[in-house]
Order: structure tokens, then sequence, then C-alpha cells
């Protein structure tokens, strides 16, 4: 009963491969569910679950630089990193602490302020005693993450399907941020990249007739920087360090007023070691225990409440907090520490997109990306049938050229079946890469062929294997070579190449093992005698 299927276990594996590609295109539930209020245009709708990118659903496609200077191999000397921040943005008019950053990890020291120039940049380093090796246009590595992480926050809150945010490299080193989302228009995407909402943080205490707001004790310019998230060391838990203004043109600062309205609210009282936390209900808007709350509200929405550790509260009831400014939000969870981070900074990029050249934005409409899709298939059936003709006319026998043709679009399906599952977004460069495993595909099948018919009628199994095995050693050198070739442009960040690169090396990897050994075994039963 197993003899059989030993037998024939690669066209089988091939038929597998086939079903488990039709699950995928076709069966409900196995591509991408769109997040809640995520906004599918029609482009990327259809009969399968293949999901289209730019390209073919039309959007909006932003590749531009991060403005801004760094200084590399800075030597610190031993100062902190805030401390090499207030004595370079010292030395800056034009600019404050919260333009300046300090990576010590690349050893770099950064500018972010569109209106520092380069030579005013160096002036401020070498006023400031900072030895460094020189000053490149951008920023670092970890303000590029930074800025991709805020903007695909911004593309994921607007319910954006499809939207990607990638960094790429030029061949002359400088880096872009690209920013790809199908369906909207070039004018909202970059009204979305500039977008800074409207973060405040509120006081929330309970009173004679429940629970009272006082509004917009801190707002987004109170503040003089931002941490990114951290984990507690304190224990579990996590937490986003911030630092309000204590310096005002007139009146009193951020963190005085701030430090008032804590102290008047009684926050030195209520949170007594040991003291029960922060009980402000986001649901109803009312605090369930007698603690007074810090609200962090954006665009209107509470997304979050806190307590306050009494050490630091204790310092704002004596009045010596506003000297520094300094204090943690703190959360249970990382991620959540993460998103508030991020809310702090109302979608503000740590460093402005230069969108003002020529060439940094392009749009295709939806009709455009409609006719790419018409084209694209036009053309795949063409280049099908083009190969097919080719091969019909050198063998001149159904039996050999059919199993060929059909093997080799077995490979693009499959290939389609794995897009399909895994949402990868179809583009222009994917379709180029598909014809390219069409050509590359059918050209090993012929190899195969010709080398099994190459020395006259195969009249046993053992002759066919033998000439087999010396056309698949060709195909695999062949395939290696391919691979070898393609494994930078699918590591390296080139944009479309990258689509192009994998699903070329998906590609071949299917052929050489399933769809080749599987043809092989076909063309054994059609041709031997034995």
């Amino acid at each position: 009963m197993l003899e059989p299927i030993k037998k024939n276990w690669r066209i089988l594996l091939l038929v597998v491969v086939v079903i488990g590609s039709s699950v995928a295109l076709f069966a409900p539930g196995f591509g991408p569910e769109p997040a809640p209020g995520e906004n599918v245009s029609e482009a990327q709708q259809g009969v399968t679950n293949l999901q289209y990118g730019l390209d073919l659903a039309g959007g909006t496609r932003v590749r531009a630089p991060l403005s801004g200077y760094t200084a590399t191999d800075v030597v610190f000397g031993g100062d902190t990193p805030e401390s090499v921040a207030d004595a370079v943005a010292a030395e800056l008019d034009n600019a404050s602490v919260r333009n300046v950053g300090v990576v010590p990890e690349e050893g770099a020291v950064e500018v972010t302020k569109p209106s520092v120039t380069e030579s005013q940049f160096r002036t401020a380093m070498d006023a400031a005693g900072y030895e460094y090796a020189e000053v490149r246009s951008g920023v670092t590595q970890e303000t590029r993450d930074e800025t991709m992480n805020v903007i695909q926050g911004k593309i994921n809150e607007a319910g954006l399907s499809g939207g990607s945010v990638q960094q790429i490299q030029s061949i002359t080193g400088e880096y872009f941020i690209l920013v790809e989302v199908p369906g909207q228009g070039r004018q909202e995407v970059i009204d979305l990249l500039e977008e800074r909402g409207t973060v405040r943080i509120d006081i929330a205490y309970p009173d004679g007739n429940g629970t009272a707001v006082q509004e917009g004790t801190l707002t987004q310019g109170d503040f003089e920087t931002i941490g990114t998230a951290a984990q507690s060391d304190r224990g579990t838990g996590a937490y986003v360090p911030v630092t309000v203004r204590n310096t005002a043109e007139s009146g009193q600062s951020p963190a005085h007023s701030f430090q008032d309205a804590v102290a008047q609210r009684g926050f030195a009282d209520a949170y007594q070691t040991g003291a029960d936390r922060c009980g402000y209900n986001e649901e109803t808007g009312e605090i369930e225990n007698s603690n007074p709350c810090l609200l962090l509200v954006v665009d209107g929405e509470v997304v979050n409440s806190f307590g306050m550790d009494p050490g630091l509260a204790d310092s704002m009831a004596a009045g010596s907090w506003a000297d520094t400014g300094n204090f943690r939000l703190t959360t249970g969870e990382f991620a959540e520490a993460q998103t508030i981070s991020l809310n702090l900074r109302a979608g503000a990029l740590p460093a402005d997109l230069d969108i003002s050249g020529e060439g940094t934005s392009s749009s295709i409409s939806a009709s455009q990306g409609e006719n790419f899709r018409t084209y694209s298939l036009v053309i795949g059936v063409l280049s099908v049938l083009a190969v097919a003709g080719m091969v019909f006319l050198r063998y001149r026998e159904p039996r050999v050229a059919l199993p060929m043709i059909v093997t080799a679009l077995t490979e693009v399906y499959a290939l389609l079946g794995f897009a399909a599952l895994l949402g990868y977004p179809l583009e222009l460069a994917v379709i180029a890469g598909f014809i390219a495993v069409v050509g590359t595909g059918v050209d090993d099948l012929v190899i195969i062929a010709d080398e099994v018919m190459s020395e006259g009628d195969v009249n046993s199994k053992k002759v066919f294997d033998s000439r087999f095995r010396r056309a698949f050693w060709v195909i695999g050198a062949a395939a290696a070579t391919t691979i070898i070739a393609m494994s930078p442009l699918m590591v390296l960040s080139l944009g479309d190449l990258s689509g192009f690169a994998i699903f070329t090396v998906l590609g071949v990897l299917v052929g050489v093992l399933i769809t080749r050994p599987a043809y092989g075994d076909i063309l054994r039963r059609l041709l031997t005698v034995k």
C-alpha cells in the first residue's frame, strides 16, 4: 500500500503545495485581519487574500532624509549624556536641550533643529570642549529607529491599511525614511507626518460633588525633555522619564506651576508609603477612592492615569522639586510605557523629514493602481504564452512540454500563496520577481528535458535517473548562484529591490526542493518504457 506513495512522494508534495496555496489565497481568515477602525480601500480588497502595495493599489510614497547633523567619535571625557546635551545646547542660540541628542553607544552627538547650520553646530561642539572626528549630515541610528516607530504609530492610529515605514540607504551612504501609504493622497500623508496631536497632563481630584478635573497643568510645550521607555530599576514595571521646564520669560515656570498644583491637590498627604494607588476609572471618569490622580490626555481622551511616588510628592509639597523638574511616569508594563512615551511626544517626529526637495514624494491614483494591476496581469499572461509557445516549438511533444508549462505555473501559484499567507503586499518589483521565476524555472526544466532526451530514448528507470541526476547538479549550482547573488538585496535596505529578491529566492527554493523533482518524476513516468 505504501509503495505507490513512496514512488510518487514528490508529486504528492507538489499537490499538497498547490492545495495549501489555494487555501491561503481563497479561504477566509487566512488574509491579515484589518485592525479596528482600519480603512481598507477597495483596491486592497478582492476575491483572493492577496494584499496590494502602493504600485498596484494607488497611494503616496514619501522618501526623505531626516534634518540634522551628527558629530561622530565624540570624546565625552566621562561626562553624562545629560551634561553633554546641556553644554552643547548652551552654545546654540537657536536650539534647546530638546534638540540635542547624545548617543554614547554610537559615540555621537546630534542636533535636530532644522534652523541650526553645520557651521553653527561645529562651533557649538568646539565651544563646549568636546573633540570629535567629523560632522556629517543626518541623524543617529537611534533617532532614525525612533522616527520609524513614531510614523508607524501614526499610520496605525489613523487606521491606514497597508501603510509601511522602512529605512533605506543610498549608494552614497545617505539614509532615507521611506513611507508608503496605499489609498491616500500626497497632502493627506504629508499632513499626517507633520501633525502634532494635543497632549496634556490634567489633575483629577475628589471634591464635594464627585470628581473634578484641573485641565492643562502640563501641556506639550512645558516639557524640556521626554525620555524613552525603560524597565523600572525598583522592581517590576516600567517608566518614562520626563523633565519639565523650570524657566520662564515672565511669571512662573511650568515646573513651579505644576508643583503648586500638585501641592494644592494634596498628593503628599494621599500618597504616603503603603497608601492606595490612583483609583481613577477611565470609563466613568470618576475617582473610586480619595486619591488625586495625574491624567495623560491625548486629543481630548484620557489614555492613562497615574499616582505619585511619596518622595516626589513630598519634594513638591516642600517646593524643592521645581529646581530640577525631573520625574517619572510609571506603568505596569514596558509596552504601555512605550505607548505613553509616544503619546507624550504627541506624534511629533524626533527629527523633521526634509520633504522640500524634488522627488521626495510621489502619488499614484487608485485608477493608476488598477491599470498597473491590469497591465501586470496581461504581461504575466503574455510571458507564459510566449514561454509555452517556444517550448512547444522546441519539443513538439505535448507529453514533454505540457507538464513543463504546468510545473512553471505551479511555482508562481505557490509564490502567490506565500504572499497571501504572509500578508506581503504585491508591488511591481514583486511581479517582476514572479516573471523572473517563470523564466528561470522553465530554463531549468528545459535543461532537465534536454539532458534526459539528448542520448536517445529512455528505455529504463535507471537510465532516466542517471541522466536526471546530471541535469539536477547543473540546476542546483545555478540555484545556489542565484541565491548568493540575491542575498544582499534581501538584507540591505534598498526599498522595492528587497521584494524582488525575496520572491526570486523563494521561487528558486520552491523549484529546487519541490517542482523540479516533481517534474522529473512526471517525465520519468511518461518517457520510461520499463
